[in-house]
C-alpha cells in the first residue's frame, strides 16, 4: 500500500515540476499507480471509464453555463456599472478607490463566479484611475488580487458545485447560502487592513456623491444585482435547480448585454469560443481528478489517511488546524478544482467522524484554497492581477503580506466558529 501512495504522490509532483499540465499530470500519475495493482491494458480502460463516469453528472451542466454567463458579464459592461455604483457609495472616503475595488470585486465576483474574471475586469477598469490619483500600483494590485477571491465563496460559485459533487451530494442550496457571511466577512477584513495603509499614506477625501447620483448609479446597476436575487432566490425557494439557474443566468446576462449595447455578433462569437475553451479545461480537470479519487479509494488511501490523522489526535480542533495547514500547502501548487475533487474524499470522512458539518467543511476548504490562488508559484489570480496592473510579483508580494494575514484570521474564525457558516442554511432550513 505504501508503494502505491509513493508512486501516486512522487509521479504527480515530478510531472508538475517538469511542466506537464495539471490535468495530464493527474491522469498519468493515476495510470502509473493503478498499473502496480492490475495489468496495464485494464488500467488504461479503467481510468478512461472513470473519467467518463466522473463527468456523467447533471449538476456539472451548471459549470459551462455559469462560465458563459461570467464571460458575457465581463464583456457586457456590467463590471463598469457595478464600479460606478460602489464609487457613488464610498468613493468619497479617503483612499476610496481601494474600498471601491473590494466592493466591486465582491459584487462582480459573486455575479460572475470567477476570481480571474473579477481580477481582470475590476483591475483593468480601476487600475488607470488609481494610477491617475497617485495610488500605489502594487498595493492596488494586492487588494484587487485578494478581494477577487471572495466571489468564489459568495454564490453562485462553480467551485461549490464541484465540492457538492466530490462530497457525494451535499446540498448546493445550503452551500450557496453558507458562503454569504464568510465572503462578506473576508471583504470587510480586507477593507479594514486597507484602511491602515490608507491612513499611513494620508490620502485625501474625494467629493461626496449626491443622493441623485447614488440613485442613478444604483438604478443603472440594479439589473445586474437582480441576477443574484433571481439565481439564489430561485434555488433556495426550490423554483429551479442550480443547473436550471445557470441557464437562466446565461439568458438574463445576454439580454442585459444586448440592452446595454455592449455585445456585437463578432464579440459574442469570441465569448462563446473562449467559454468553450475554459469549459474544456475545467471538465478535463474534473474528469482526471475524479479518476484520481477513484484510484485513491481503490488503494484505500483515504482510509489510511483517516487512520493516521485520528491516530495523531482525537481532538477535532487539532485535526482542523492540521487539515487547514495541509490545504494551504496544497493550494500553493494545485489549482482549486482538482484540489477540491481529490482532497474532499480524503478529509471529509475524517471530519464527519468528528461531527463536523460537511457544509461547514466545504466553505472552509474553498476559503483555504482561495489563499492559494493569491500565492506563487501557481496562483492564477496573482498572475492575472499582476499582469493587469503592469507590475511584478516581487513588488506585489510585500503589500500582499498583511492581506494574507487577514485572510488567515478570517479562515481561523470560519474554521472554529461554525455558526458563521451554518447560520443562513439553518435559518432557511
Amino acid at each position: 500500500m505504501m508503494i502505491e501512495i509513493l508512486v501516486l504522490v512522487i509521479s504527480f509532483i515530478i510531472l508538475l515540476c517538469i511542466g506537464v499540465p495539471v490535468a495530464w499530470a493527474i491522469g498519468i500519475s493515476c495510470l502509473l499507480t493503478l498499473s502496480i495493482s492490475i495489468d496495464s491494458i485494464p488500467a488504461f480502460t479503467t481510468i478512461a471509464q472513470r473519467m467518463g463516469n466522473g463527468l456523467n453528472s447533471f449538476s456539472l451542466l451548471a459549470i459551462p453555463f455559469f462560465i458563459l454567463a461570467g464571460q458575457i458579464m465581463n464583456q457586457g459592461g456590467i463590471a463598469q456599472r457595478l464600479i460606478t455604483f460602489a464609487k457613488s457609495l464610498i468613493g468619497s472616503l479617503p483612499g476610496g478607490l481601494i474600498y471601491v475595488n473590494v466592493i466591486a470585486a465582491m459584487l462582480f465576483g459573486a455575479i460572475s463566479g470567477s476570481a480571474v474574471a473579477a481580477a481582470s475586469a475590476i483591475g483593468g477598469i480601476l487600475g488607470p484611475h488609481m494610477e491617475k490619483e497617485n495610488y500605489s500600483k502594487e498595493f492596488g494590485a494586492a487588494v484587487n488580487i485578494t478581494s477577487s477571491t471572495t466571489g468564489l465563496v459568495i454564490p453562485p460559485s462553480n467551485v461549490l458545485i464541484v465540492y457538492s459533487l466530490a462530497s457525494g451530494g451535499v446540498s448546493i442550496a445550503s452551500l450557496f447560502l453558507a458562503g454569504y457571511i464568510p465572503g462578506i466577512l473576508m471583504g470587510l477584513g480586507l477593507m479594514l487592513a486597507a484602511s491602515f495603509w490608507i491612513k499611513k499614506k494620508k490620502y485625501p477625501s474625494n467629493p461626496k456623491s449626491s443622493a441623485k447620483q447614488i440613485l442613478i448609479s444604483f438604478l443603472d446597476a440594479l439589473p445586474s444585482l437582480l441576477l443574484l436575487i433571481i439565481v439564489i432566490g430561485g434555488i433556495v425557494s426550490g423554483i429551479f435547480t442550480a443547473t436550471e439557474a445557470s441557464g437562466i443566468a446565461v439568458l438574463y446576462t445576454l439580454i442585459l448585454a444586448i440592452i446595454y449595447k455592449e455585445i456585437t455578433f463578432n464579440k459574442l462569437y469570441r465569448i462563446l469560443l473562449s467559454s468553450a475553451g475554459t469549459t474544456a479545461i475545467v471538465m478535463l480537470l474534473i474528469a482526471t481528478s475524479m479518476s484520481m479519487s477513484w484510484v485513491m479509494s481503490f488503494e484505500n488511501i483515504p482510509q489510511n489517511v483517516s487512520s493516521m490523522l485520528l491516530g495523531l489526535s482525537d481532538n477535532k480542533y487539532i485535526i482542523l488546524i492540521i487539515i487547514n495547514l495541509l490545504l494551504l500547502f496544497v493550494g500553493t501548487f494545485m489549482d482549486m478544482t482538482p484540489a477540491v475533487l481529490i482532497f474532499t474524499p480524503i478529509f471529509l470522512p475524517v471530519l464527519e467522524t468528528l461531527g463536523i458539518n460537511p457544509v461547514h467543511f466545504g466553505i472552509m476548504m474553498v476559503m483555504n484554497l482561495c489563499v492559494g490562488l493569491c500565492t506563487p508559484p501557481v496562483g492564477s489570480v496573482l498572475f492575472v492581477g499582476v499582469g493587469v496592473a503592469k507590475t511584478s510579483i516581487q513588488k506585489v508580494l510585500k503589500p500582499l503580506l498583511p492581506l494574507y494575514l487577514v485572510m488567515a484570521i478570517v479562515l481561523l474564525l470560519i474554521t472554529y466558529i461554525p455558526e458563521i457558516t451554518l447560520f443562513l442554511p439553518e435559518l432557511f432550513n
